[in-house]
């Protein structure tokens, strides 16, 4: 009796990994052993950079604030300090909007601070 291999779910397999691979350089896009670690490596960077991203967001805001803030006499640490005390509800994300692309409400905000 013959083996059994499945070779067509085997042969599909393959063809998505490879297609996921397309774009690659040299073997890394046509030669299954190498493709598979190129594309589980990937995944692993995928996975990792979607926090690093979250993490270099936040970075980005506080420049942002803070480049905001300077102008009015005022450093970030201090801005995030008494907008605590005041209860204004605005997280980073909102306020290195305002500060970036809408200077006028962004000195409200200082001003409500101050």
């Amino acid at each position: 009796m013959p083996r059994s291999v499945n070779a067509v779910a085997s042969r599909q397999k393959r063809k998505k990994l490879l297609k996921q691979t397309r774009g690659n350089f040299g073997a890394r896009a046509n030669v299954w052993t190498v493709a598979k670690n190129t594309y589980e490596k990937g995944l692993q960077y995928a996975y990792r950079d979607r926090k690093t991203k979250k993490r270099n967001f936040r970075g980005l805001w506080i420049q942002r604030i803070n480049a905001g803030v300077r102008p009015h006499g005022m450093s970030y640490s201090e801005f995030m300090g008494k907008i605590h005390k005041s209860g204004i509800l605005l997280n980073r994300k909102v306020l290195a909007d305002l500060a970036m692309n809408n200077p006028e409400a962004f000195e409200a905000v200082v001003n409500a601070v101050k």
